[in-house]
């Protein structure tokens, strides 16, 4: 019977997401932006990551590796990620000859290390709100 309830709540489950998912597939020479999260690990590759913005780009699609994964061609400057990305870290660019794109401003880490810093708490106070 649990059994039973677990595979109605999973089938449920499963048509809600069915519902909301998109079918994306690129064409091979298509642009694309690729977005940049610690998942891909573009952002732990980028000096400056609190500033940057969510996708970068537009690269080109090489290859399709399988049915959900593609090759694209990354500049020199991420030339240490791997160049094969999942269709939902990918979006698609659409040309504008208006677009002007600079990638000079990415600077990356040479061995993917995240730089991290010890932070010690000097003074604590705390506020009282008038006898409540």
């Amino acid at each position: 019977m649990i059994q039973e309830k677990m595979k109605s709540s999973q089938s449920r489950k499963k048509s809600y997401h069915d519902e909301r998912r998109k079918d994306t597939e690129f064409q091979v020479e298509d642009h694309v932006f690729l977005r940049v999260n610690l998942v891909t690990g573009v952002e732990r590759a980028l000096k400056c990551r609190k500033l940057t913005p969510y996708f970068i780009g537009p690269f080109e699609i090489i290859e399709k590796v399988g049915a959900v994964a593609y090759r694209i061609a990354l500049p020199p400057l991420l030339s240490n990620l791997h160049s094969v990305f999942h269709v939902s870290k990918l979006k698609k660019y659409v040309y504008d000859p208006s677009h002007v794109i600079q990638v000079d401003d990415l600077e990356v880490i040479d061995n993917l290390t995240v730089e991290t810093w010890s932070v010690r708490i000097e003074h604590r106070e705390v506020r009282r709100s008038r006898g409540k």
